[in-house]
C-alpha cells in the first residue's frame, strides 16, 4: 500500500468512538460546500472530513455529516458518541450502523451514511477510495464551528 494513504493503526480507531481525519476530494467540483464537514485549506481547496469506525473488529469509514441535516457532523472533533455498535448523531437522536452506515432509529431512518472505501493491511488503515487524498488527522479548516444552533441531545 501506499504510505500516502496510510491513515492510522488499527488500533488508533476506537471501537467505542469515531477517529476523525481529513480527506480531499480529487474532484473539487464534487464537493457540496453545505455538507457539515466541508472546510477550506490556507489556499481556499476544498477539505472533506471522514469518520473511521471499528466494530467487532471492522474498520469502515463515512463522511462526517448526518443524512438528516447534512450540515449537521456526527464528530465534531472529539469523537462521535457511538453505543452498542451504533454512531449517534447528537442532534436529533438517529443512529447509524457503525460497519454499514444504515440509519435504525431516527428522522432519516432508512438511510445509509456516504461510504469512503478504506482497507486493512498488517494492522493499518487505508484509504482505497480514488475519489479522495489523506490530508491528515483531526478536524478541516473550516471558519464556524459547524454546529449551528439546533436543538440537540447532548444537554448543552
Amino acid at each position: 500500500m501506499d504510505a500516502d494513504r496510510r491513515i492510522a493503526g488499527v488500533d488508533e480507531v476506537p471501537e467505542d468512538g469515531t477517529l476523525l481525519v481529513t480527506i480531499r476530494p480529487t474532484d473539487p467540483d464534487g464537493v457540496d460546500d453545505a455538507d457539515g464537514d466541508v472546510g477550506r485549506d490556507a489556499d481556499g481547496d476544498p477539505e472533506a472530513e471522514a469518520i473511521l469506525t471499528r466494530a467487532a473488529g471492522e474498520v469502515a469509514a463515512f463522511r462526517n455529516y448526518c443524512q438528516h441535516w447534512r450540515d449537521t457532523r456526527l464528530d465534531t472533533d472529539d469523537g462521535a458518541f457511538v453505543r452498542n455498535g451504533e454512531v449517534f448523531c447528537q442532534k436529533h437522536g438517529a443512529t447509524f450502523e457503525a460497519d454499514s452506515g444504515y440509519c435504525t432509529f431516527g428522522p432519516c431512518e432508512g438511510a445509509v451514511l456516504e461510504s469512503v472505501g478504506v482497507g486493512v493491511v498488517d494492522d493499518a488503515v487505508y484509504l482505497e477510495d480514488d475519489d479522495y487524498e489523506f490530508v491528515r488527522l483531526g478536524p478541516a479548516e473550516r471558519d464556524d464551528d459547524g454546529g449551528g444552533s439546533r436543538i440537540d441531545f447532548t444537554g448543552s
